[in-house]
């Protein structure tokens, strides 16, 4: 087995919520311009990198996370950060050696939390530790926009504003603690089709350079719950709701249950509820349960920490 300097790492990232999703018209490349407020909640994965002769990724997952979907070669986030970071490391460090990942995911998959980029996140820092490189954060995020959008987020975690695609993140400050239900579904949704429709719902229609709302960012320096439930929002939202009606019923019935505020998560279908405190929350999952797994998360929390 080759040298490493460390026999195994396990690094944990934090699911990713959308405060504010502001989406502008589709770019020639097929992108969307983004103004998003990031917040990163309680629920996460982990990634353990073990020193191999060849490699390799598996996945496991908590109860009631269906990882069927979750490929296991080389389309999967966590491997493809791995080998990226290597080979980004033979340039001058020619210390890179082949691991086996294993991913147990905490955060639905295909549920609009950026559970896919917590594990590319993950992976990045995990063999950044095991192979002793001690690469600069500001290079781990650019190798993190070149994964996906919201990979340089998973690293960051806490509140943060993503322009661009999203990949560019600058931390907000925040100094509040917030309780949000995490409403689940077992059926994911398609990101580009959640996209294609936002296109198709926008047509012929002029669409204005995306912001984060002045009042949004004023509300987590004051860390006031109910500013935030006021500032919160998401341009993708209608089109989920097109293309899955259904989720316009556990949105109201999270309201009538006396949460302060209630949205889809980026493209869905995992929808959000936030609350006064936490035995508000308890009651608003109850509230929900005939509509899902409902789970209870707090945020801001830090982004990828090694264990």
């Amino acid at each position: 087995m080759p040298d490493s300097t460390r026999p195994e790492v396990t690094v944990r990232a934090p699911a990713k919520i959308n405060l504010h999703l502001g989406v502008g018209p589709v770019r020639p490349d097929g992108f969307h311009p983004l103004a998003t407020a990031y917040q990163a909640i309680s629920l996460f994965s982990t990634v353990t990198a073990i020193p191999a002769e060849e490699w390799s990724v598996t996945c496991t997952a908590g109860a009631g996370i269906d990882v069927a979907a979750v490929p296991l070669d080389d389309t999967n986030l966590a491997l493809r950060a791995a080998k990226l970071l290597a080979d980004h490391a033979d340039l001058a460090h020619p210390v890179a050696h082949p691991v086996a990942l294993h991913i147990d995911k905490g955060i639905p998959v295909a549920g609009g939390l950026a559970g896919g980029s917590a594990d590319g996140a993950a992976a990045l820092l995990a063999c950044d530790a095991l192979w002793g490189l001690d690469t600069p954060l500001s290079t781990l995020l650019d190798l993190a926009g070149r994964l996906g959008s919201d990979v340089p987020f998973g690293l960051v975690g806490g509140s943060a504003a993503g322009h661009g695609r999203g990949e560019v993140v600058t931390p907000l400050t925040d100094t509040g603690r917030y309780d949000w239900v995490v409403l689940t579904s077992d059926e994911g949704m398609s990101t580009p089709a959640v996209y294609a429709e936002y296109d198709a719902l926008h047509d012929g229609l002029t669409i204005a350079d995306p912001e984060i709302p002045d009042a949004l960012v004023k509300a987590l320096a004051s860390g006031d719950v109910r500013a935030l439930a006021e500032a919160v929002g998401n341009d993708l939202q209608p089109a989920s709701l097109r293309l899955r009606p259904a989720l316009a019923a556990p949105l109201q019935a999270g309201l009538d249950a006396s949460a302060l505020a209630a949205l889809v998560s980026g493209s869905g279908p995992t929808c959000l509820f936030l609350c006064e405190d936490a035995d508000h929350a308890t009651r608003v999952a109850a509230a929900l349960s005939a509509y899902g797994r409902a789970v209870l998360a707090t945020g801001p929390v830090p982004g990828a920490t090694v264990l």
